[in-house]
């Protein structure tokens, strides 16, 4: 069977199964495996081993679940809400404070988490309420809980750039830093839309007395809130700051974190017994259901790879007698379109060993091609109809706001997004200066 015909039955069978609800891990695998044991016979077995070695044993991909516990750790003992409260006293009484508030701590809490749903999900828990109970509109609302949730795996540390790194054999710090100018311009127009579109309609983001109390708290009350949102930014600060100095490995930072999370719960005087087992629980409910994602995806790509899916993709790119960056264009659309059926993990895991060697085969650098990927994912997941975020918004939106009013309130922010990975394809060097003057 030719390479060409295999590729379409392997994602005609991903369609179906997905269309079906089954388990995305177990449907990939189990997918490669049945129409490998049709082509191969029972060697293609051979491929779960050499998997499990690869993924399970591997030192960059245990840094996964001490981020996602060190996140766990940040919602369930207030650390985040201390950060919400610091930011929120220091912006003041401006239009949309709040809401540049949430920008900028979801897009932290995000990062901690590490992955879109979680921070979102998350996201939405500390700070939906508040700005819907201070008459902000629904719909800037959700767009910013939105914004700031996914910004997660932009700003480092992030999974997907962890598991890109691990998948393309290049360096986590690289990744970490290229993606922090594209992240810190993210955050500046998505604060600049907020601000202009406030001052354009005043009454989505009216200013009440409360705000304005809340600038007149006592001197002490007011150190207090600036020390605990001084030390949660501090912790992430560290966290970075360890691995792009070289100090620590990323998994090492991992631990760092995990480490600071809980004894900044311990002085906040937040730490409960109960609360440090359900942290645990959770976090192994969500490492679990990651790793046999990332199982069935690399099982599924191993297979797709061994049989030459590489060099189809490389020979079609070629034959097309395209400019070097309309291949790299048309992949940003593959990617785009995958983000409406599957998530950020399976899409980093399928697209990133098939698309970089070819990135790097036309002269580009895979650092600027990796954060390209995390940048067009972020805009994939939330692109109506079917973006894979937009049901975590959902899930956290009050009753009586249906999936229209949610499409609305995701669009400018991700005209935003799509502003800032157009910028970073015509201008890499935003992506590659800071990795080149830090790293070298």
């Amino acid at each position: 069977m030719g390479i060409e015909a295999l590729t379409v039955i392997l994602l005609g069978c991903i369609f179906i199964f997905f269309a079906l609800g089954a388990p995305v891990g177990l449907a990939l695998g189990g997918i490669a495996m049945g129409v490998g044991y049709f082509t191969w016979g029972d060697a293609v077995f051979n491929v779960i081993p050499t998997t499990i070695e690869s993924t399970y044993f591997s030192f960059i991909l245990l840094a996964i679940p001490l981020y996602i516990y060190m996140g766990q750790f940040f919602t369930k003992s207030g650390i985040g809400d201390a950060m919400f409260d610091a930011s929120q006293m220091v912006i003041g009484k401006i239009k949309g404070s709040l809401a540049i508030s949430v920008i900028v701590v979801c897009s932290m809490i995000g990062a901690m988490v590490g992955i879109i749903g979680a921070g979102i999900m998350t996201s939405g828990s500390i700070a939906l309420k508040p700005m819907l109970d201070r008459g902000y509109d629904e719909r800037l609302a959700l767009g910013v809980i939105m914004a700031g949730g996914a910004l997660g795996i932009l700003i480092p540390p992030s999974i997907p750039m962890i598991m890109f790194a691990a998948a393309t054999h290049n360096s986590i710090g690289k990744m970490f830093i290229g993606a922090m100018m594209p992240a810190l311009l993210t955050v500046s127009l998505l604060i600049a839309y907020v601000i202009i579109s406030c001052k354009i309609n005043p009454k989505k983001a009216p200013i009440l007395d409360s705000d304005t109390a809340n600038q007149k708290r006592p001197l002490g009350e007011k150190l207090s809130v600036a020390r605990d949102g001084f030390l949660a930014m501090l912790l992430i600060v560290v966290v970075l700051g360890s691995i792009i100095t070289g100090i620590a490995t990323p998994t090492e930072s991992g631990a760092i974190g995990v480490v600071g999370a809980i004894l900044l719960s311990i002085i906040f005087k937040r730490f409960k017994v109960k609360m440090f087992l359900n942290v645990g629980l959770q976090t192994s409910m969500l490492v679990s259901v990651a790793m046999w994602i990332i199982f069935g995806a690399s099982v599924f790509s191993n297979f797709h790879l061994l049989m030459g899916v590489q060099s189809m993709v490389s020979d079609f790119a070629l034959n097309l007698n395209l400019p070097p960056l309309m291949i790299i264009i048309m992949f940003q659309v593959i990617m785009l379109l995958l983000g409406f059926i599957i998530d950020e993990f399976i899409i980093v895991l399928m697209c990133a060993p098939l698309f970089t060697p070819i990135a790097v085969s036309l002269g580009y650098d895979p650092i600027w091609f990796g954060v390209l990927m995390i940048l067009n994912i972020l805009i994939a997941v939330q692109t109506p109809p079917y973006g894979f975020a937009l049901f975590y918004l959902k899930g956290i939106a009050p009753q009586g706001i249906g999936m229209g009013t949610i499409y609305r309130s995701v669009l400018p922010f991700i005209t935003v997004n799509l502003i800032v990975l157009i910028t970073c394809m015509i201008f890499p060097q935003i992506i590659l200066w800071l990795p080149t003057k830090i790293m070298g």
